[in-house]
């Protein structure tokens, strides 16, 4: 109740304070109807009904949204769009893996934006915004991926005695992916429990391998465009996927596992520990759904060889289109978005923000409430967007790599293939599709 109230009390000022900056600065775009592509269904939805109102009612502009879809769905329209010189819309939702395909139609904003409007965005997230020097788009909520653990399988003696005897430390969330190798086996005991998981099919795969691989101190693409994941760091993270699979730490089949698979499996108890987004966290706790509600914990990646905490992230964001023929308006709505009440709302919902003035607002709030997990949630996710946020290499390309990479990954995993046969097949197919997009 008191979380509900300073929310209250705080949105209550934003909205007072966002509608006087707005009119004190003059920002009046009456006439100006801005045409909109979103990313729509779910709780995306909900910033929508929420602030455009207040925009147009504050600017005298009209939205109309006339395209809405997942981001997969979006990103084809936008790219067909663009081939067929028929991107008749303003503003579109972009992100952070997605956006370096569409920066030949995309408005730069730099001087849209004042340092003064952009200094309390979170610095990492905010430069992978940045390409060639220029901000290309403005974030709006993020996700960075935490590990959850089982914490009764962690706390119990019996457990720790007999891991301890076994392997000759003792038995504790993982600070290593040594270590996180090690306890995924021992906890495994198919069918009734396996150590981890991953969503083992398409991007995801692909990125997870990222992760571990990143950890390691390795990359997708080196700083010459070449494919670097089959050096010693993706071998090593390769190595491990597959001895997990093979040794029956991991659900059979998981290589067709997405992201409702895996958390599907996660509520159901089978699972001791494997790394997620924070998005799921109201359904991992709801004790009608969950097995597990009120028995894990959340903790930061483990660092690999390198001592790196990677974290695989991304940012939701927004973009002006170079088409817009109001393109001030459509700047003006895009801050709109993603000021402080518009992050602040969808902070409650559960999304990440990416100011800093929410996050003490929210961390602030938690601080009454009964639940320490909630709290440690939002200072260990405030931590991971500062340090380890590592998205995906900032390339048009990046889905091709992907699409080169995951196949190989599921057949070394299966054991189709030897590891580094695997993945040096996938850097071949990698080569070919950044020499033929002429970067060498």
């Amino acid at each position: 109740m008191k979380r509900f109230i300073v929310f209250l009390v705080v949105s209550l000022c934003c909205m007072l304070i966002t509608s006087l900056a707005w009119a004190g600065e003059g920002e009046r775009f009456d006439g100006v109807t801005l045409r909109a592509a979103f990313i729509g269904g779910g709780d995306y939805e909900r910033l929508y009904e929420e602030a455009i109102p207040k925009f147009e009612e504050a600017t005298g502009a009209r939205v109309d949204i006339v395209f809405r879809a997942h981001h997969f769905d979006l990103d084809k329209k936008l790219k067909v769009d663009y081939a067929a010189d028929a991107i008749d819309y303003d503003v579109f939702s972009s992100h952070t893996s997605f956006y370096s395909q569409y920066i030949d139609f995309t408005e730069p904003l730099d001087e849209y934006f004042t340092e003064e409007e952009l200094e309390d965005f979170l610095p990492m997230v905010l430069n992978f915004c940045r390409r060639d020097g220029s901000l290309w788009t403005i974030p709006r909520h993020a996700d960075i991926s935490a590990l959850h653990y089982r914490t009764d399988l962690f706390e119990d003696p019996e457990l720790q005695e007999a891991f301890e005897a076994e392997y000759g430390y003792p038995l504790a969330v993982p600070e290593t992916w040594d270590q996180f190798e090690d306890i995924a086996i021992f906890f495994s005991d198919p069918p009734v429990l396996y150590g981890t998981q991953f969503a083992g099919t398409e991007e995801p795969l692909s990125g997870r391998f990222k992760e571990i691989m990143t950890a390691h101190g390795g990359q997708i693409i080196d700083e010459d465009y070449r494919p670097a994941f089959h050096g010693p760091e993706g071998i090593k993270a390769a190595t491990m996927l597959r001895n997990l699979y093979q040794v029956g730490a991991m659900p059979p089949g998981m290589v067709t596992f997405l992201w409702d698979d895996v958390a599907g499996n996660w509520v159901s108890g089978i699972i001791a520990m494997y790394t997620e987004w924070y998005g799921w966290y109201s359904y991992f706790q709801d004790p009608e759904a969950s097995v597990v509600a009120g028995k894990f914990g959340l903790a930061r990646q483990p660092q690999g060889d390198a001592g790196i905490h990677s974290g695989w992230a991304g940012a939701h964001t927004f973009s002006v289109t170079r088409t817009s023929q109001n393109k001030e308006a459509a700047a003006a709505f895009v801050k709109y978005l993603t000021d402080f009440e518009s992050q602040l709302f969808e902070a409650e919902i559960g999304y990440i923000p990416i100011r800093d003035s929410v996050f003490e607002t929210i961390i602030e709030a938690a601080q009454d409430e009964d639940d320490p997990l909630d709290l440690h949630r939002l200072e260990l996710m405030q931590l991971q967007m500062s340090k380890d946020f590592t998205p995906p290499p900032l390339l048009p390309e990046w889905f091709e790599i992907s699409t080169a990479l995951f196949p190989r990954l599921q057949a070394i995993m299966l054991g189709d293939i030897e590891v580094e046969a695997g993945l040096n097949e996938a850097a071949r197919e990698v080569e070919e599709i950044m020499s033929d997009a002429g970067y060498y």
